[in-house]
């Protein structure tokens, strides 16, 4: 990515590397598919195009796996994963999440924006009118990835920045605080509020409050803009390794904050939202970046995750202690079929474990 695309840099603290102790054991699964015959982990890996997955049990390294060209030092896309740092970093950092935006940025009053605060931001309640369509070769998702850097120019195209793109979003579809409703700029204009409210670059502010704490063992990045602002909503990149060591952290950190994202979100928001398709049947919900499919409240304990197009995954089971990273190369942005194969995958992983 830094190779196309202007980048900062979130620096590990290398007196503060987590040693992960290594404990390696087989994953002896089957996942079932909606057709044909269940599948191996290394068929699972094939399948939904697996560049690097990384397991934890109880704090340790159990399983690893990389394709080939894939080296585990290499940072890898993380694509919206990164909203669920954004996550974490924003309860580090103690805003109010019930400030309304346009009080911290006065440049989106004049918006759809009004109105809103961070925590409708947070767990994608705005109601704001953008249909985030990856395929889409024109209209506004493709000005907003032009913004970002991540689309190229036109001929005749001026040259724009993420934090001018918000004067585009001047229309509502619903009111704020109402159902889910997924759009990446919300993310990206908390990244915004989060450097307004601090005064300090959120790769830099990621560097102290997410990334040393956790003991990353390698720095990661983030994506700019040609001023500098960062991609917070898809432009984080590092190693599956130091992601899963997210979620060792989320596991043993016991902050309000992690509680509070386990625990929130509401699920009648998510049910009328427009993410239900892909996780069919399942009880879910959304809270400060991250999903959240909850248990039954016996055996089965509730799954924070994040989740990210093209295959990125960060599983997080407090309960039984078990961390899941996934990073991938899947052609679809959004895949059902591949979906509902992580998941049940992850879910095997679980009991054999158990």
């Amino acid at each position: 990515m830094r190779e196309l695309i202007p980048s900062a840099d979130i620096a590990h603290d290398p007196q503060r590397v987590r040693a992960l102790e290594r404990r390696p054991r087989d994953l002896d699964i089957r996942v079932e598919p909606d057709a044909g015959e269940p599948l191996t982990l290394a068929q699972f890996f094939a399948e939904t195009q697996t560049d690097a997955f990384a397991v934890l049990h109880r704090g340790a390294l159990i399983y690893e796996y990389y394709r080939d060209g894939v080296p585990p030092g290499a940072p890898h896309i993380l694509m919206s994963v990164s909203k669920s740092m954004l996550g974490l970093l924003f309860g580090r950092l103690g805003i109010d999440a019930e400030r309304r935006v346009a009080d911290l940025l006065p440049e989106v009053r004049d918006t759809a924006y009004q109105g809103a605060t961070l925590r409708h931001l947070l767990d994608m309640r705005a109601g704001i009118a953008f249909d985030e369509d990856y395929l889409a070769t024109s209209g506004t998702i493709v000005e907003y990835r032009k913004a970002t850097g991540w689309n190229p120019l036109l001929p005749g195209d001026a040259p724009s920045d993420l934090h001018s793109f918000y004067r585009q979003l001047t229309q509502r579809d619903g009111a704020h605080g109402g159902r889910f409703h997924y759009i990446s700029p919300n993310t990206d204009l908390l990244g915004w509020a989060i450097e307004r409210a601090t005064g300090a670059r959120f790769a830099e502010l990621m560097s102290e409050h997410v990334w040393q704490p956790i003991g990353a063992e390698r720095d990661a990045y983030i994506t700019v803009d040609r001023r500098g602002a960062a991609r917070a909503a898809g432009g984080m990149c590092a190693t599956a390794r130091d992601l899963a060591r997210v979620g060792q952290w989320m596991i043993e950190e016991r902050s309000a904050w992690v509680d509070d994202i386990q625990s929130g979100g509401e699920r009648a928001a998510w049910d009328a939202g427009s993410f239900v398709a892909y996780f069919p049947g399942m009880p879910m919900r959304y809270r400060s970046q991250w999903y959240i499919l909850e248990g039954n409240g016996k055996n089965e304990a509730a799954l924070i995750f994040g989740l990210g197009i093209h295959g990125q995954n960060l599983f997080v089971d407090r309960k039984n202690q078990l961390v899941i990273a996934k990073l991938s190369s899947q052609a679809m942005p959004l895949d059902p079929l591949r979906i509902s194969l992580t998941m049940r995958a992850v879910s095997q992983i679980s009991k054999c474990l158990a």
